[in-house]
């Protein structure tokens, strides 16, 4: 029944139609300069957006408050006090009084509206404007159901984020992760999806099967995971909105981290065939396996680079597990991780942006774990996050924040962060369980 439904909601979203409101956007005049280090939040006022029914009055507050936190969340916004607002604007044919918006030193202003069409679906719309400029910066409506109303409030705000920051925005998404439960000796494990602000939480495995590594598909709504069925390890692909799961290969000894490419066409994973762990990669439409990697020592955790011409992935073949890079046909391996006394490298993953490969690092001289950044050619390391236990970081579609999991120590809680790039803004992601391994989808289509 959930399956179903689902279904029903994410093919309802299918459905939006988006068309330019009748007032054309300006060029705009209030920028982020999100190229420096820390930035500080604009000030921002996201009024309620009217209906003319309880009901739509209701998802008006709602979607407002989506809005809202989304642009909060990303460090770069500072919502204002509703309470504090001058004008009610009423419906998308006030004209903002932008006197009164200064006065609160708004250097933007979200108006919008929610309307019942003749159809039955519901038709959330809004403007952006600059406040100080009077001028709008942008401008949409969205015809849905009524039960997609917060994903339009993500979609918009996703483009205020981009109209004002110049770049895609990243909360049309969700993250899958693993949920944990139950004590150390006997942790029950399952695969567990949430959009990017922890809502529409649901469970994608009932626990019976081990599962690790879920990875999202750059093109859909699959996904890839390890999962140990009767103690066999065998890698899954999983169509979350149908609930659809297949076999892509059982594998004798171990199997670790399968990633797709960037085309969705294929997979790369680490498997220890005859007591050896390589790199391997399987095209999705003939199912034919290619070895990537032939070296004694232990190479795993591969992941493509955005245009698919590369492969990052973690071996110890120079004495310590360290990163590498090489062709994505296995040739020209590179090592580019050299930090002295820096300790062990793992669990590569290149940016969607090409420019930026995060990482693991256990430092063995503190005794901490430690998420950073470098350039695909080594230079640049930064470390943006530390702790007694952080791993396993996952990049936003945009290449702006990273998600990655968090261990206490003494066997404490195990949870999920967000940080920007800059090592900014880091934020808890609640969830029902203990989390772990997450894996952000891009942008929804």
């Amino acid at each position: 029944m959930l399956k179903a439904l689902t279904k029903i909601l994410r093919a309802g979203v299918l459905a939006v139609l988006a068309v330019l409101l009748t007032v054309p956007p300006a060029n705009a005049q209030v920028r982020l300069d999100i190229t420096r280090g820390r930035v500080e939040p604009m000030p921002i006022a996201i009024p309620v957006f009217p209906g003319n029914t309880d009901e739509l009055k209701q998802m008006g507050k709602d979607v407002a408050e989506v809005i809202a936190k989304d642009l909060e969340r990303s460090g770069l916004f500072r919502p204002l006090d509703q309470k504090a607002f001058l004008q009610e604007l009423t419906s998308l044919d006030v004209q903002p009084r932008f006197a009164d918006w200064r006065t609160l030193a708004a250097q933007a202003l979200v108006q919008g509206s929610v309307d019942m069409q003749a159809n039955g679906q519901i038709r959330i719309a809004f403007r952006l404007w600059d406040v100080f400029g009077g001028q709008q910066m942008e401008g949409k409506g969205f015809g849905t159901d009524a039960a997609n109303w917060r994903r339009v409030a993500h979609m918009i705000a996703d483009l205020i984020y981009s109209t004002i920051t110049g770049e895609s925005g990243y909360f049309d998404t969700r993250v899958v992760y693993i949920a944990e439960s139950g004590p150390a000796i006997n942790r029950v494990k399952r695969l567990a999806i949430m959009d990017q602000d922890g809502a529409n939480h649901r469970y994608l495995t009932d626990g019976s099967a081990l599962v690790l590594t879920p990875r999202f598909s750059p093109t859909g709504p699959e996904i890839t995971y390890l999962s140990y069925f009767r103690n066999i390890p065998r890698v899954y692909m999983f169509n979350i909105d149908t609930g659809r799961q297949e076999v892509l290969g059982d594998f004798p000894g171990m199997t670790y981290a399968p990633r797709f490419s960037p085309d969705g066409n294929g997979v790369a994973f680490s498997a220890a065939l005859n007591g050896n762990s390589d790199i391997y990669s399987m095209d999705l439409r003939t199912r034919r396996m290619v070895r990537l990697t032939d070296n004694p020592a232990i190479d795993t955790s591969p992941s493509f680079s955005p245009t698919g011409d590369q492969v990052t992935f973690a071996s110890d073949r120079g004495g310590t597990q360290q990163i590498y890079v090489m062709n994505a046909d296995g040739t020209n391996p590179q090592r580019i991780s050299f930090g002295t006394g820096k300790g062990r490298y793992a669990t590569p993953v290149w940016s969607p942006r090409g420019d930026l490969i995060a990482f693991t690092r256990y430092a063995s001289s503190d005794g901490f774990f430690y998420i950073g950044v470098m350039k695909p050619d080594g230079s640049g390391e930064r470390t943006l996050a530390q702790g007694f236990l952080v791993e396993a970081p996952t990049w936003s579609p945009n290449g702006r924040v990273l998600m990655y999991f968090a261990q206490a120590p003494n066997g404490g809680r195990t949870r999920l962060f967000s940080i920007d790039l800059t090592g900014y803004n880091q934020r808890e992601m609640i969830t029902p369980q203990d989390a772990s391994d997450p894996a952000w989808s891009p942008l929804s289509p």
